[in-house]
């Protein structure tokens, strides 16, 4: 069920109007059988996973806090191993396999099995990590209800992609519920249909580009295709991402919750560092709390931080898939931070604005090689159109048609001003009048613009 389908715009209605008809103690039903509605409609007998590993972790922060010593520290590690388990088997287990059947002589496939990658398994396993850690820490107190729990692992919006929602984030709502005021309510409509254009008129119209370049890059030769096709593919997925966490943000906002915000215009970032504190805000908070910082962060020196940058991108880099072109750009990502470390770029720095715009540019040229081998299908994909973006003279046509560049450039600048000025806001604490006239013109974009001919899925479900 695609948040850009009309199934899932009846579906929600639906859950929406019961939600605020029914009695508060029955909303937790609805949106427990709601969200394992929404999850069954992919593949109805993966549910068992899900429950499975929700009661994995349920018990296992009761027997944490219940526990001392030694006790405490196993049923933490039971609860994180049996999510890395299941995890490291959906995901991981073929890639892994055919890497050692390959160092043995035999066929890739040799050691293979038939595995379907769980919907959502990337997202709800580090939500559920962060729970079970965060009760460890003394950070958080045990869910009681078993109920409640499932929730907040299942809630619909967030469950196939993020954002990851603490479980104080979550709870803080929960069990403080209040009716959404009116500018909240607002603001949901608006993320909601900000999210709709930008997955529907910027995504599906640059992914048409990048989907046909990467389906065969040695098609189209020379260095204005490979940039063409990587540029397009750049914008895809800032579009489609952005687009799907905004609707479920602004789903929830419609529901009574608050979910953190997950992009704040990532390609305006003058750094790498800046960039990953704008672009999918709470995997990098993620990685940082429960990965790079346990690692040590940057408390033991200089050599430490650079060796926990790289095992904390490599190992978001393998999050994100199991091939090794994901590991690549994850080091790539890691090692691109390390150097500006090592360089002295401070992100917290304020930059005069003469000098923004180009440090922008760059880093953005930066991005867009890493995304190279995050969409190549092969290594040698990826190897071919690194050479062909750095081939000269310059040669080949570039894909991105008169249309496109337009829209680039108008996003742009929409992004700018955005930074700014903050029109976003103003819109969403418009008179009522004002607002209305906008969500009719976003409804007729939506009509006019929309590319309907064809199906995309979301890029981050096969994660």
């Amino acid at each position: 069920m695609l948040f850009n389908s009309g199934q899932f715009i009846l579906f929600f209605l639906v859950v929406l109007l019961l939600h605020y008809l029914l009695p508060t103690r029955a909303r937790r039903w609805l949106l427990l059988a709601a969200s394992y509605f929404f999850y069954m409609c992919w593949n109805p007998k993966f549910i068992a996973l899900l429950l499975t590993l929700t009661l994995i972790d349920y018990f296992a922060a009761l027997w944490i806090e219940r526990s001392e010593g030694p006790k405490r520290k196993a049923a933490l590690w039971f609860s994180v191993g049996a999510n890395l388990l299941f995890l490291g088997f959906f995901k991981y287990y073929n890639f892994f396999a055919a890497n050692l059947a390959q160092l043995l002589g035999g066929h890739t496939s040799a050691f293979a099995f038939d595995i379907i990658l769980p919907l959502g398994i990337s997202f709800h396993t580090f939500q559920s990590i962060s729970y079970v850690v965060d009760v460890y820490r003394n950070e958080q107190k045990p869910i009681r209800s078993l109920a409640d729990y499932a929730l907040f692992i299942a809630f619909f919006p967030q469950l196939v992609a993020g954002p990851i929602v603490r479980a104080r984030e979550f709870f803080a709502d929960f069990y403080h519920w209040r009716p959404p005021s009116a500018q909240m309510l607002q603001d949901g409509l608006l993320m909601m249909l900000l999210g709709l254009m930008k997955k529907m008129i910027a995504a599906d119209q640059f992914a048409q580009v990048a989907n046909k370049y990467f389906a065969s890059v040695t098609t189209t030769p020379g260095f204005y295709p490979a940039w063409g096709g990587v540029i397009a593919f750049s914008l895809q997925i800032f579009f489609d991402f952005s687009g799907y966490t905004d609707i479920a943000i602004g789903s929830a906002a419609l529901l009574g919750y608050h979910f953190p915000e997950n992009f704040r215009r990532p390609y305006l970032a003058a750094s790498i560092t800046e960039f990953w504190r704008r672009w999918h805000m709470s995997l990098s908070k993620w990685l940082r709390d429960y990965l790079y910082i346990p690692l040590g962060g940057n408390r033991r020196g200089p050599l430490s931080t650079y060796r926990n940058l790289m095992l904390t991108m490599l190992l978001g880099g393998l999050w994100h898939g199991a091939s090794w072109n994901f590991i690549i750009w994850g080091g790539y990502h890691g090692a691109s931070l390390a150097v500006e470390r090592l360089a002295g770029v401070d992100p917290n720095r304020p930059i005069p604005w003469y000098a923004r715009a180009p440090r922008a540019l760059l880093t953005c040229s930066l991005v867009a090689i890493g995304w190279v081998f995050f969409r190549a299908a092969t290594f040698r994909d990826a190897w071919y159109v690194l050479g062909q973006m750095f081939s000269l003279p310059p040669q080949g046509k570039f894909l991105l048609s008169t249309n496109l560049n337009r829209l680039a450039l108008l996003t742009l600048v929409l992004a700018t001003t955005e930074e700014r000025w903050s029109w976003f806001d103003r819109l969403s604490r418009a008179p009522l009048w004002l607002f209305a006239a906008v969500v009719a013109v976003s409804l007729l974009l939506l009509e006019l613009f929309s590319v309907t001919d064809i199906a995309i899925p979301f890029v981050y479900f096969q994660f």
